[in-house]
């Protein structure tokens, strides 16, 4: 079995230990151009956004906000020629807001929001610029590539008063928030488990090296990932879906994480935990023998919380797709859609002390409203690290493939061979 190389990249760590250190030194900084700070006027209600990344997710979130009234594109960066060019002209920008580098982007102050779908190893950093030059911030999922990036990100936002949402679209459905609300009021008994499916991962086979394309900027791309020799199966769609998902360099738990974190998501809302963590974790799976993709295909993990609860999760090959609470008097399963069993748990009679859960009608709104009213998101900085890092811890255990007790307090584990797999 071949399993990603447990040694932490030196230069990631490199840049959380300076990064980290510049965030704590800083003043408070926001985007003053929304809030009409330092003596500015805020425009009427303007929201101009740079878009970081413009490949296929993008070209699901860019549209979500340009629906959202007073919105517009002011500037594309994308290190793939083709991808920003295409949303160049979507825009109707002009040759000077289309660049390469996303720190050319940052530096304009025209700009008061950024969306970020990048691959998952730029996150943090783009993610932390962004919050240091005053531009609030959407941020696809998963929130980092490891652990202490994510902290690092919490702390830098938290610092500079950054409006951050996550790119967990499912928080803001209806339905989701019907079952989790379900759930938190006693809808279903006593919470005795909750079973999620998600997707598993890819396997591929050996990709020889081939010249980098000149329409590319490789260097940029790899960023502060470990050098790799180009082949197009690493940077751009394989097999249906974006390679880099599943080498470990770009993605560390690949697809538990990756596509997992939706669910993980989910679950730790619906039992309240959305600020907290695991307390135990354990976990095995299937990795590649060979071949340039090396995170785990299929797995089980289990993750144990502070109130006895279990979370049981699976790839898609040993439960169903979504995520299914289970309790003492049935069960509600959701992914967008919901049901019981019985199904009269769908009539639950509402109560006045009941707990009512945040409500977002749309994510992409509720971000830009968020721009504009300094409140906090849905999927704050802090849950989306929640909800990563679980999914992170996963992935350690899956490699590890032992018992592994964590303090969601100290983020540490009692595992000092753990404890190096987090930054």
């Amino acid at each position: 079995m071949s399993k990603p190389s447990s040694t932490p990249d030196t230069s990631r760590r490199h840049f959380l230990k300076t990064g980290g250190r510049i965030a704590v030194g800083m003043p408070f900084l926001a985007a003053s151009r929304v809030m009409g700070l330092a003596g500015e006027t805020a425009p009427s209600n303007r929201i101009a956004v740079g878009l970081i990344g413009c490949g296929a997710r993008m070209g699901a979130v860019a549209p979500a906000l340009t629906r959202v009234a007073g919105v517009e594109m002011r500037a594309v960066c994308d290190v793939f020629d083709p991808n920003r060019e295409r949303s160049r002209q979507q825009y109707k920008l002009g040759p000077a807001d289309s660049m390469r580098d996303f720190r050319e982007l940052l530096a304009r102050d025209d700009i008061d929001a950024v969306a970020i779908a990048t691959p998952d190893h730029w996150h943090v950093p783009i993610a932390i610029a962004a919050a240091k030059a005053g531009k609030d911030v959407y941020c696809e999922k998963p929130l980092s590539n490891t652990v202490a990036e994510g902290r690092a990100l919490v702390e830098t936002v938290n610092r500079y008063g950054t409006v951050f949402q996550h790119g967990t679209q499912l928080h803001s459905y209806g339905n989701v928030r019907r079952a989790c609300e379900l759930v938190r009021n006693g809808g279903i008994g006593n919470l005795k488990e909750i079973v999620i499916g998600s997707p598993p991962g890819l396997a591929t086979g050996l990709h020889p090296s081939t010249p980098v394309p000149p329409e590319l900027d490789y260097d940029m791309w790899l960023g502060p990932a470990p050098p790799a020799p180009f082949t197009a199966a690493r940077v751009f769609r394989h097999q249906g879906l974006p390679g880099w998902y599943f080498v470990s360099d770009y993605s560390k738990a690949g697809w538990i994480a990756g596509y997992g974190v939706h669910d993980l998501d989910i679950a730790q809302w619906g039992m309240g935990l959305e600020r907290s963590g695991p307390i135990k974790i354990e976990g095995k799976g299937v990795y590649p023998t060979q071949g340039l993709f090396d995170t785990v295909l299929t797995y089980r993990l289990e993750f144990t919380y502070a109130n006895g609860i279990t979370i049981v999760m699976t790839d898609t090959s040993q439960n169903r797709h979504g995520v299914k609470f289970v309790g003492d008097e049935g069960w509600v399963f959701t992914r967008g859609g919901i049901e019981a069993e019985p199904r009269a748990i769908l009539r639950h009679p509402a109560n006045k002390d009941d707990v009512r859960l945040y409500r977002s009608g749309d994510h992409a709104r509720n971000f830009i409203d968020c721009v504009r009213s300094r409140r906090e998101t849905i999927t704050s900085v802090e849950i989306a690290h929640r909800a990563t890092s679980t999914a992170l811890l996963g992935g350690i255990a899956c490699q590890l493939e032992r018992p592994l007790r964590w303090d969601p307090a100290t983020e540490t584990f009692q595992d000092d061979d753990a404890n190096r797999l987090l930054g």
